[in-house]
């Protein structure tokens, strides 16, 4: 099964965007994640429409942030993305007859409700800012391997 990962990719455009003096272009972010400009302009959009981000068309256009990454958490960029689903476990059936399939679709609910709460608080309490905490003086003291390349990725 696929995973979805537009979360943690989509936390790295935004720190890059911060780190930024200019907008960056759908084309740009593709190159950074290895995927299509029209696919990054729809992720973008959600995020646009959330409030943390904003575009400009033409020459020098792009995207930018409208808000500071401190202000805004993990959990709101999950909802921006319109909360891709955690787990693909699920209930083998939605009305089983069997008490012993109930039982057992009950047992596996109350773990994934019990798991995408524990996910959640988490995102709450963390801002885009927070994540990188730990390793902001490696960032900053990163020396790019090729003199003309300004990227740290």
């Amino acid at each position: 099964m696929r995973t979805d990962n537009r979360l943690p990719r989509v936390l790295h455009v935004l720190l890059h965007l911060e780190d930024n003096k200019d907008p960056m272009t759908s084309d740009q972010i593709g190159q950074m994640l290895g995927m299509n400009a029209s696919l990054v302009r729809r992720t973008m959009a959600g995020l646009r429409d959330a409030g943390f981000l904003s575009s400009t068309k033409g020459h020098g256009g792009g995207w930018y942030l409208v808000r500071p990454l401190k202000e805004i958490t993990l959990a709101q960029v999950y909802d921006a993305l319109g909360q891709p689903r955690l787990f693909a476990i699920g209930q083998s059936d939605d009305t089983p007859t069997c008490l012993l399939e109930r039982a057992a679709n009950k047992a596996t609910k109350n773990a994934l409700t019990a798991a995408q709460e524990v996910f959640t608080t988490t995102l709450e309490q963390t801002s885009v800012a927070d994540i990188v905490d730990g390793v902001r003086d490696q960032i900053d003291q990163f020396q790019p391997p090729n003199a003309n390349d300004n990227e740290t990725c």
